[in-house]
């Protein structure tokens, strides 16, 4: 009863250090990759056609953000291919695409002993899970991390090979054949991929195969400059042409589609329905009644769904969630609960002898609400399932619907399809297992479709944060010149949210039980982001756990929503009562970090910054995103003037660093996809909870920006040579402080609570 892994690995030490050795040894996994009439393979990332035609895998969902351009993108370059002759496959769930720095950093949530061993030891234990347990999870911004080497290794691989096919046929050496282009070349002597492929897939790749001298990059473009891509997206043609194909889109022989019901909260329960309700409409094909949850199946969807509305099924609610309940819980927990220190540098909490400024900010849950609602197909027969769907984690999906039915995991295909639109909602499998189930039922192939409905109501959200920051000042820093920071203390009311969802993901327990599980459990990966980018003093981050009752999951930006939101709006607040200038207060604490310095002076200069004086419109705010050289960093400048009905933001202005550029386009459209999700987030609609239910059924009640809404942007990328970081998240996570600080300057009212138009403003 009292193992631990530090006892387990230090006694298997003592007593044989075979096994520690047998679980920390690296593993070879078979190639994945099953070729076609005409196609080579070439290890576990690429193929060969005779046609010339290169295929990459992608293990990673892809979801809008490129990464099926991306990778492919890496493998073209460092292979010497055309980027006209690339083309791109899903690929399937396996080891051979272990996602290990996630793995790592999600250590705490997949370990039953925790982590706390040494990094390297950490690291080789997180290497040995991702593999064994074909972790190739799409989060976090990892893509890149975990398999930009990989790619490249793999592709010098196939292009040592190809030339040494080439070389053999020419009596030449073949490290002197050059690559490029899809050929092979010596001298006057050229040979295509193509031609190559068939007798090449022989060759054995030399131990460490020889990488291109520097790895792939695009130079940034000025921010009034849009260039022709280099690597146009490959997926862009046939998601304008509308063949691109979804989960949605999924047609199997005798298929019926169906739509479903859930009751209000986790815990409800089906009460009952009237099956006679649905008499008149045609087309049905069967009812599938769980203990949560009801469906119908039809040989239309609309059918299916009419017929539930008919059917008009009742849920029992053990304990309805309303959103006036939740703030007071919260409130409680700021105010009173016990607190866990979560970071403390520095001289930490003992530094902070008075507070100087004190302000509380309040931040509502937000909801992912993807365009397209959770959705796949599914075919039972002989004990096997084949399941289409889009996950951002395979895997843990594929397992939940074995569990769910009485199968070997083994038992489950799943064939990965990408997601139209994610933001981390489809890192939940909950339609996974209900496809399983309801397939099983029915005996036929089914496609399920959530109504739109039901994606809020069971998509969970990321949890709401109630934070109180209070800082001391330097002496006589209150008012006039100074106003330096010596010391600040953060403390955050907030569920244990990334627990709570390692608890589903890995332990594949219902959301109740997860929070039952997790209840009072400290959490830092739900206060990621308190840790400010300035250099200061004293800093003591203290996190205090709530159970709020309400399931929670991940959103885009996650925990460095609320935090960045709290801590910029609080550093402006400083900065007006200190007298002093947003930028240049900033600047001065930011330290050594030259790269943060550089995207706060840029996004200054495009925004043509006057300094935030009362009445510009212009808020500052900046982010960085990880730890150390692969951090991303980011500032924006929001733009608002007052005009007819109100204040509108009419500019964000932003310069970002995220390291070497593989792709400049995407990118960018990366930065403006965050941008415009996080001014959902400032300026959208708290979704209120009644009785366990949204006021509105559908997004509407989001209030989501439209195109018209949507300010002009101008972005530019700071050339750096560090490793690439991820861009997805950092628009997402400074809009809403940058909006929060325009709009004090255009109107002296200071907004401390997202949605920033809440309670009636």
């Amino acid at each position: 009863m009292g193992l631990t892994r530090r006892g387990l690995l230090a006694g298997a030490a003592a007593g044989g250090g075979l096994i520690v050795a047998w679980w920390l040894m690296p593993r070879n996994y078979a190639t994945p990759l099953v070729p076609v009439r005409g196609e080579h393979v070439f290890g576990a990332w690429l193929k060969i056609a005779n046609d010339g035609v290169v295929t990459v895998a992608a293990p990673q969902l892809e979801m809008g953000q490129g990464i099926t351009t991306l990778l492919p993108q890496i493998i073209a370059y460092e292979l010497g291919a055309d980027w006209r002759q690339i083309a791109v496959e899903p690929a399937p769930v396996s080891g051979a695409y272990a996602n290990i720095p996630l793995a790592t950093k999600w250590m705490a949530l997949w370990d039953p002993f925790g982590a706390g061993l040494s990094g390297s030891t950490d690291a080789l234990i997180a290497a040995r899970f991702a593999g064994s347990q074909r972790f190739n999870a799409t989060a976090d911004g990892t893509s890149l991390a975990a398999y930009e080497q990989p790619c490249r290794e793999a592709a010098a691989a196939a292009r040592a090979m190809l030339a040494q096919e080439a070389a053999s046929r020419w009596g030449v050496a073949w490290e002197e054949c050059e690559v490029e282009g899809g050929f092979v070349t010596h001298t006057d002597k050229r040979a295509s991929f193509g031609e190559l492929a068939e007798a090449a897939a022989d060759y054995t790749p030399p131990d460490l195969p020889p990488l291109r001298p520097e790895p792939p990059r695009e130079k940034p473009l000025p921010a009034d400059v849009d260039g022709a891509p280099a690597f146009p997206r490959i997926d862009l043609p046939s998601k304008v042409d509308g063949s691109y194909r979804f989960a949605g889109d999924v047609r199997l022989p005798g298929m019926v589609f169906a739509s479903i019901r859930h009751g209000p909260v986790d815990g409800s329960e089906l009460a009952g329905f009237n099956p006679k309700g649905a008499a008149g409409i045609k087309g049905l094909a069967g009812i599938v009644e769980s203990k949560r949850w009801l469906a119908v199946a039809a040989n239309t969807w609309w059918s299916a769904d009419q017929a539930l509305a008919a059917m008009k099924p009742k849920f029992a609610n053990p304990t309805p969630v309303n959103s006036t309940e939740i703030a007071t819980k919260l409130n409680a927990a700021l105010i009173g609960g016990e607190a866990h220190t979560i970071v403390e540098t520095g001289y930490g909490g003992e530094a902070l002898q008075r507070v100087d400024i004190g302000r509380r900010y309040e931040v509502e849950a937000a909801y992912a609400a993807p365009v397209e609602t959770a959705t796949a197909a599914a075919r039972y027969a002989d004990g096997r399932l084949d399941l289409w769907i889009a996950s951002q984690a395979p895997e843990q999906a594929r397992i939940a619907a074995a569990r769910a039915i009485g199968i070997s995991t083994e038992d489950v295909a799943l064939y990965p399809m990408p997601a139209g639109g994610s933001f981390d909602a489809r890192l939940e499998h909950d339609h996974a297992i209900e496809i399983a189930l309801i397939a099983k039922e029915l005996g036929r192939p089914v496609q399920l479709t959530w109504p739109r409905r039901d994606e809020l109501i069971r998509g969970r959200p990321r949890a709401p944060a109630w934070l109180l920051l209070g800082a001391q000042l330097a002496k006589g820093g209150a008012s006039g010149e100074g106003g330096a920071i010596d010391a600040m203390r953060i403390r955050i009311a907030t569920p244990p949210a990334a627990r709570e969802f390692g608890k589903r993901l890995f332990g594949n327990l219902t959301s109740m039980a997860a929070i039952r599980e997790t209840t009072g459990e400290p959490d830092p990966l739900a206060c990621e982001g308190a840790v400010p980018p300035y250099q200061l003093p004293a800093l003591l981050v203290e996190h205090v756990p709530v159970e709020i009752g309400l399931p929670v999951g991940r959103v885009r930006g996650n925990a460095y929503g609320p935090t960045v939101f709290a801590i910029e709006s609080f550093i402006d607040e400083i900065a007006a009562k200190a007298g002093r200038e947003p930028l240049s207060f900033r600047m001065a604490m930011l330290g050594s970090d030259v790269r943060l310095a550089a995207c706060l002076q840029r996004a200054a200069q495009l925004a043509g910054w006057d300094g935030g004086a009362d009445q510009s419109g212009q808020g500052l705010a900046c982010a960085r995103i990880g730890e150390g050289p692969e951090a991303g960093r980011i500032a924006c400048v929001a733009t608002a003037r007052q005009g007819e009905g109100g204040v509108r933001v009419i500019r964000l202005s932003v310069a970002a660093d995220i390291g070497r550029i593989v792709n400049h386009d995407i990118a960018k459209q990366q930065i403006e996809g965050g941008l415009v999700f996080g001014m959902g987030i400032a300026l959208g609609n708290a979704l209120r909870l009644r009785g366990g239910l949204p006021d509105g059924g559908d997004d509407s009640a989001l209030g989501l920006p439209v195109l018209a809404d949507c300010p002009e942007m101008r972005i530019e990328f700071i050339a750096s040579e560090a490793p690439p970081a991820d861009p997805g998240e950092l628009g997402t996570v400074v809009a809403p402080p940058a909006i929060a600080n325009a709009l004090f300057s255009a109107t002296g009212l200071r907004l401390r609570r997202l949605p920033l138009l809440s309670d009636g403003i």
